[in-house]
């Protein structure tokens, strides 16, 4: 398929105004989130409220993905890319209100804040990940997931150094209104991008129907099933250690809020850089590779990272470490999602994303009910230990077994016939 050909004209320009909208709506609220996680980490000190508030973020991905996909393939997708947005900010003047009135966010306030954002957030994801191929021509799913990864790792690059930076020199009330501005910027872009609409617009929405077919047109896929089984082991291991990165950074490397910036940027530094790579260099013949290689690298780097000495030469490493780890999480995350995207028809890719987000993510609660208390009692510095040690044998199943090792090889076939 060439550019001439695709059904979007000028579908460059479309899908990077696209990108850029998510840029600038994506920065404000990331810096708004981790100013509410370091405002946590400052005001309590404890392991399990952070945990808590990041459970708090996942428990509606987890319960309202396999229901969410049906109506993100027959609603229209502007509105459930701008609906999120305003949400956001209304939650944003909210907090703000009561954080100027009162001096102070009691903590249920902030907890409902972050749970309906990410309510919110539940519908936006996965109508992100359903229009992308009807953006772009098939052969540039791949190298677009890429840039997509890159505009996200930009994001996390600029939004801890620019939110530590504000967090230093800004009252929290005033700084959360920051969602606002990025809810206004999203939005007035979002209005300029072309988005192919599906012919099932208008159907009615069978809601538990909807869920058994995605789960049907998953599991009939048998790498992909293996994929998502293997995800969720990764996800119980994983989400601990990944919502105790403040903790690690302030309590154990005795660091500053500065320094749980740098080790954000570090990380995503690495994810840029990893995005670049897959957005401009690459079409693999064989995506299961790069996502070997990826489980390896991430394994090996949270492993040593737990044996780090909590010291600032410990800290250092660390933050090399994390971009290294960085590096390999989008060969992961990019090379599964445009496998995905290409094994299933728009008009179904909703619901089986509805289903395999909500697989992939149901173990993460479960593994952040223990994050708290286990780190309290065991120390930060083990969960990472877990996390490697899980995600390589996760690797080490992948490898050993054929329908999913294989996986990219026979979807290229089908393609091709």
């Amino acid at each position: 398929m060439t550019d001439n050909n695709f059904a979007i004209p000028n579908w460059r320009r479309n899908i990077y105004l696209f990108l850029f909208g998510q840029f600038m709506s994506g920065i404000t609220s990331m810096v708004v989130q981790y100013a509410i996680v370091w405002y946590l980490t400052k005001q309590t000190g404890s392991a399990t409220v952070l945990s808590f508030a990041t459970l708090l973020g996942m428990l509606p991905m987890v319960l309202l993905s396999p229901f969410v996909g049906p109506f993100v393939d027959r609603t229209n997708k502007k509105v459930l890319l701008i609906v999120p947005d305003v949400i956001a900010a209304i939650l944003a003047i909210i907090l703000a209100v009561v954080g100027i009135i009162n001096h102070d966010f009691p903590l249920w306030l902030i907890f409902v804040s972050l749970l309906m954002r990410s309510i919110a957030q539940t519908f936006q994801m996965p109508t992100i990940q359903s229009i992308m191929p009807t953006m772009v021509p098939q052969d540039q799913i791949t190298k677009m997931n890429g840039q997509l990864g890159m505009v996200q790792s930009a994001n996390m690059i600029i939004a801890p150094a620019l939110g530590a930076f504000l967090f230093a020199i800004i009252q929290i009330q005033y700084l959360i209104l920051l969602d606002v501005l990025g809810a206004i910027i999203g939005v007035a872009i979002i209005m300029f991008v072309v988005i192919p609409e599906n012919p099932v617009y208008d159907e009615k929405v069978h809601v538990l129907a909807d869920v058994k077919f995605g789960l049907n047109e998953l599991r009939s896929n048998k790498g992909l099933w293996y994929l998502t089984l293997m995800g969720t082991v990764f996800t119980l291991l994983f989400m601990p250690a990944v919502s105790m990165y403040p903790l690690m950074t302030m309590s154990y490397f005795h660091g500053t809020v500065g320094q749980a910036g740098i080790i954000e940027v570090a990380y995503s530094v690495g994810m840029l850089a990893g995005g670049a790579i897959i957005g401009f260099l690459g079409n693999w013949s064989d995506r299961m590779k790069p996502i070997l290689n990826s489980m390896w690298i991430m394994g090996l780097a949270y492993v040593i990272s737990g044996f780090l000495p909590g010291n600032q030469l410990g800290f250092m490493w660390f933050m090399a470490l994390n971009v290294i780890s960085g590096l390999a999480t989008p060969f992961f995350n990019t090379m599964l999602m445009a496998m995905i995207q290409q094994s299933y028809p728009p008009e179904n890719l909703g619901k089986v994303l509805g289903i395999l987000n909500s697989l992939m993510s149901i173990s993460g609660p479960v593994g952040l009910i223990f994050a708290g208390p286990l780190a309290d009692k065991i120390g930060v510095n083990s969960l990472f230990i877990i996390a490697g040690v899980g995600t390589l044998a996760c690797g080490l199943f992948v490898l050993f077994t054929p329908a999913a090792r294989n996986y990219d090889k026979e979807l290229n076939q089908r393609i091709s016939e």
